[in-house]
């Protein structure tokens, strides 16, 4: 089943230095942007992380510290990544738990101002695990009956989340071909800043998830104690989450 769309949506792919969001830097990225007409364009690039790939790591994805030192850095190709974004929902494999926040980390130390309000995305990874719980090339081969050749390349798993999304479509009939119906039903909590440590409560309000204030509300916290504020902006937090904490005070300020 072809995907219905009103606007373009860009599956993509990360590889990185590790898994750790505020620390860890891409070294692959892979975009595959499917336009409403069903046009595609995909484009993919080695980057340099200025920073060294652990051998474990490599071992995974077989992304050497040698292939990437004379790629461009991720500030170099920023503006070309953005430019195929824009306008674009998005759609990964576990995305928006790791490549979203990874990516806007990166795009936020690059320059560029990194804003979900008006995207919507869709995590095939959470579809899958709500209806069969199994990975990416079990996915693979339980939907579009194939192999997962060149696991870990960002390139093949970007096409076999592409693919495995319009199979799961054919196969549950009850999923609605429709984006933002995806984006929901793919989305396993109302996360504000992506790494989870400020969620959405029952009320729409922004709660904290972590430490002495979990589940107190954002607002709250920062009215009774200010110093939190400042706190969480020096400490080892993900820029996005940063962002988002600040907008958030900003707007108890004004109102």
């Amino acid at each position: 089943m072809e995907l219905k769309l009103t606007r373009p949506i860009c599956f993509f792919d990360l590889e990185t230095t590790g898994t750790q969001v505020a620390k860890d830097r891409i070294v692959e990225i892979a975009i595959l942007k499917i336009y409403p007409n069903g046009n595609q364009e995909s484009r993919r690039w080695l980057v340099n992380p200025e920073q060294i790939i652990p051998a474990e790591v490599i071992a995974v994805h077989g992304i050497t510290n040698e292939q990437v030192a004379n790629e461009p850095t991720f500030k170099e190709l920023a503006p070309q990544i953005q430019q195929m974004l824009k306008g674009s929902d998005l759609g990964g494999y576990n995305s928006n738990r790791f490549d979203i926040p990874l990516l806007a980390e990166e795009m936020l130390r690059a320059g560029y101002d990194f804003e979900m309000k008006n995207t919507v995305s869709v995590d095939v990874q959470s579809i899958f695990h709500k209806m069969e719980k199994r990975t990416l090339g079990a996915a693979y081969q339980f939907y579009c009956d194939k192999n997962l050749e060149d696991a870990h390349s960002a390139e093949a798993d970007t096409l076999a989340t592409y693919e495995v999304l319009k199979a799961q479509l054919d196969r549950y009939p009850e999923l609605e071909n429709d984006m933002k119906k995806l984006a929901e039903f793919s989305t396993q909590r109302k996360s504000i800043d992506f790494a989870g440590f400020i969620l959405e409560n029952e009320d729409g309000k922004p709660i904290f998830s972590f430490g002495k204030y979990k589940g107190v509300e954002v607002s709250q916290v920062l009215e009774k104690e200010p110093g939190y504020f400042g706190w969480m902006l020096n400490a080892d937090f993900p820029l996005y989450t940063k962002k988002v904490l600040t907008q958030i005070k900003l707007q108890n300020f004004n109102s």
